[in-house]
């Protein structure tokens, strides 16, 4: 063990020590250990875990899945802009699951945006240009493009020949095996891109239309949807954009365009063959009840459901809700109203094994930061594998109760010191009077919040050096004290 220490020690010495001669004397200096301190051998996050170590070879519905919200939009949802970046910087953020909200443009271009608002918008080849490029940058595992499809049957058939023609074999277009009932894995599906939309039909029959012209073929089919759904929240969408213009309270005029919806109405949906074709493991289904779905539903049908709603069955029916995500992928996304694009807790929801969880990656936060914290976990690939509890049928689980012989897990943590830290720019006074909060997200039971005492005074900094040329001198650095006085 001795050995083993002094090994370790002669290698951290080695790489981080930057005096020769204190190197060669196999010791280490003030700045060496800082040097250490700060490096990534010192993260609180395992290097193991920066690449993926996890089984890849479980069915989808067994992972939580990095998924976006509105992922067009960099700012509000009302007149903010649409821009390419929203895709690109999700992508490069190792996000898999991306919302493309598609709506008819001019010349028969379909258009990218959130509609009933005065977003910027897109157009969809664009958009699909750009996933293309930036698809499998930060991850190998399949992306799923949600399509939010508002866009008429001759302007859906464009859609699918853009996916077609730009994403190439990249795209998912056949099923992997003949005769599954279950979805295929995330190492079967490397580098390709899944369609989630409205499917008319089987797979089977989506197989034996393979080499046929489906162009200008559309089917029609009728769903019941409650008034408290999709259009609601176009009406909401709307109703907040004029009360943006107009200067009116938002409530009174979102309250007269929703007095007008009945309670239940028919809707009847055309779907453009050619684009529900390309829909294979992640048909969008309609969620009606966890009963409804344990008869009828099929294992490559996925359910979106709005916050509000999944927090009740989460909170009510937490038991029936694990049963359904353990079998199908279910995507949870931010109510209508949050026209500011702010963030729910993600984590209530992964604790009822919710496998896309979508979020506004455009608005930093607490919930970002979970999200970000989590999936930085199995390498960064978007893809982390639930634990057992929530995969297993034979195991009971409900986050809100206290299992049975369970065996608790006791963390200790030591904080030490703080480094480098910035001034603050809240104080008059620019004193980096700190303080850490330690919080721990999880199930109700295991949440905790704990506080240092504030520390109040200045502190060392360093400084990094450069040449007259601009260029950087590291390991070369000034160790100063920095005292504000105003």
């Amino acid at each position: 063990m001795l050995n083993t220490s002094k090994s370790f020690a002669s290698e951290i010495i080695q790489k981080y020590e930057p005096i020769e001669e204190v190197k060669e004397a196999r010791q280490m200096s003030v700045e060496g250990f800082i040097r250490y301190l700060c490096s990534s051998d010192c993260q609180l996050f395992e290097n193991e875990y920066e690449k993926v170590y996890q089984d890849m070879t479980h069915p989808l519905n067994d992972y939580f899945i990095s998924s976006s919200h509105n992922t067009y939009l960099i700012s509000d949802q009302l007149v903010g802009p649409s821009d390419i970046w929203g895709y690109v910087s999700a992508l490069v953020k190792g996000c898999r699951c991306l919302e493309i909200d598609c709506w008819d443009g001019s010349q028969n271009e379909p258009v990218v945006y959130h509609g009933y608002t005065l977003t910027s918008k897109l157009l969809f080849k664009t958009v699909i240009q750009a996933i293309h490029k930036y698809a499998f940058i930060a991850s190998d595992y399949p992306l799923v493009l949600s399509l939010e499809n508002h866009c008429s049957p001759p302007q859906q058939e464009v859609m699918a020949d853009n996916l077609q023609f730009i994403l190439g074999d990249s795209l998912l277009s056949d099923m992997l095996d003949d005769f599954s009932d279950q979805l295929p894995s995330p190492e079967a599906l490397k580098f390709k891109i899944l369609v989630r939309n409205k499917k008319i039909g089987t797979l089977v029959e989506t197989r034996e239309r393979r080499n046929s012209d489906k162009h200008g073929q559309v089917q029609e089919y009728e769903e019941y949807e409650e008034a408290d759904k999709e259009e609601e929240e176009n009406k909401v969408k709307e109703s907040e954009t004029l009360a943006y213009l107009k200067g009116y309270p938002e409530k009174e005029t979102e309250s007269k365009n929703l007095a007008r919806l009945p309670l239940f109405r028919k809707k009847r949906v055309k779907v453009a063959l050619a684009l529900s074709d390309l829909v294979i493991y992640t048909k969008a289904e309609k969620f009606r009840s966890f009963y409804y779905s344990k008869l009828y539903q099929q294992f490559n049908e996925t359910n979106s459901i709005g916050e509000s709603e999944a927090r009740k069955l989460s909170k009510f029916s937490a038991n029936d809700f694990i049963l359904h995500t353990r079998k199908f992928v279910t995507r949870i996304y931010p109510r209508a109203t949050r026209a500011d694009s702010s963030n729910f807790n993600p984590q209530e929801f992964w604790n009822v094994g919710c496998q896309m969880v979508a979020l506004n990656f455009q608005t930093p936060g607490l919930p970002m930061d979970l999200q970000n914290g989590k999936f930085l976990d199995n390498g960064s690939s978007g893809y982390i594998l639930k634990p057992q509890f929530l995969r297993d049928f034979e195991t009971e689980f409900n986050p809100y109760e206290i299992p049975q012989n369970s065996n608790p897990v006791t963390l200790t943590i030591r904080l030490i010191s703080g480094v480098q830290l910035p001034p603050s720019s809240h104080s008059s006074s620019n004193k980096a009077d700190t303080l850490v909060i330690i919080e721990i997200f999880g199930v109700p039971y295991d949440q905790m919040k704990q506080q240092t005492r504030v520390i109040r005074r200045n502190g060392y900094r360093h400084v990094p050096l450069f040449s007259k040329f601009g260029q950087s001198l590291e390991p070369a650095s000034l160790f100063t004290y920095i005292w504000y006085v105003r």
